[in-house]
């Protein structure tokens, strides 16, 4: 799609955006809306000589290279709240707003932690094929655990995981979190009834232990072998914020072991995965291709915060 508008200020949308926003976008500006340049670097890069603004998901690397070969780039819009895969730093020095959609998939997210805790604790419903096919595993699977009085951990304490505690404690959770952004004292743990833990404490206590924090440095394989010999035997690991944050050879590893009792694996390390991949076999897994934080309403809310923003700021400066 594109749509010459507003003096020339040129928009290039490089992953999926709802329609809407596009065309909200294309009203006033020039915009390019082509999802498969995610897939075709080169041919990025050589349109970026004269674009204002860029719009991007998480595959999108937003790098030197691509900031050297858009002199005129003024704002990132980025559809999702993940940082990782922009240079944020590079952008500042370069004068580049970067806009995440704060906020907007929250409830995506916070709704894909309940459903898979509720599915892990379960057990049946990913052998559903052993029933149609006559088996009738009903022993096998009346062991099946309730959600309801169970412990769950966050680990991170943000807007994500602020609403995923509100979710979870209407379904009688108790909830207890660790976050070291956050003082022990701030506010926010007594309004919510919250626990604030230390990270051995979440991991130790928790029956469901989920992962709501951004990947740095401190927190690469932060979920490694020794974390994961802290968790309950029985104990279910969800992770929907970064794939390197969990240590994956570990836990496939803690899976076959018994260690666990189940995982719900939405990020990856590598994306999509590499054939081969630790978790491929690993037992009591459910592996989602990075669309915790995507539905039909959250990509709506996130495309028309990101269209809205971007626009506010092409037109302000």
């Amino acid at each position: 799609m594109n749509a010459p508008h507003a003096g020339g200020t040129r928009i290039v949308i490089t992953e999926f955006m709802d329609d809407t926003a596009v065309a909200l976008l294309a009203s006033t500006f020039e915009t390019t809306y082509k999802p498969a340049l995610v897939d075709d670097r080169p041919a990025l890069l050589a349109m970026l000589g004269n674009v204002d603004a860029l719009i991007v998901r998480n595959r999108t690397k937003v790098d030197i290279a691509l900031l050297d070969a858009a002199p005129k780039l003024r704002v990132v819009g980025r559809l999702g709240v993940g940082l990782d895969n922009i240079d944020v730093d590079a952008c500042k020095a370069r004068g580049i707003e970067v806009f995440p959609a704060t906020g907007a998939n929250a409830g995506a997210v916070a709704e894909y932690v309940i459903g898979t805790a509720m599915a892990l604790l379960r057990e049946a419903y990913t052998r559903s094929a052993e029933t149609a096919a006559g088996a009738w595993p009903r022993t096998a699977l009346s062991n099946g655990r309730e959600i309801a009085g169970k412990t769950l951990g966050l680990i991170g304490f943000g807007g994500i995981g602020q609403l995923t505690a509100r979710l979870a404690q209407a379904l009688g959770v108790n909830v207890i979190a660790h976050d070291p952004m956050l003082a022990s004292d701030a506010p926010i743990w007594q309004q919510s009834g919250v626990a604030c833990k230390r990270l051995h404490e979440v991991l130790e206590q928790a029956d469901i232990v989920s992962l709501h924090i951004p990947l740095t440095t401190n927190t690469r394989n932060l979920i490694g072998p020794d974390a994961l010999a802290r968790m309950k035997q029985d104990a279910v690991l969800i992770n929907t914020s970064r794939g390197e944050i969990v240590d994956e050879t570990a836990l496939a590893r803690a899976l076959h072991a018994g260690h666990l009792g189940g995982a719900a694996i939405d990020v990856f390390a590598q994306e999509p995965l590499p054939a081969g991949n630790a978790l491929a076999t690993a037992p009591r897994l459910i592996l989602t291709p990075h669309i915790a934080g995507v539905t039909t309403e959250s990509n709506t809310r996130v495309s028309a915060l990101i269209a809205q923003r971007v626009a506010a700021f092409l037109q302000q400066n």
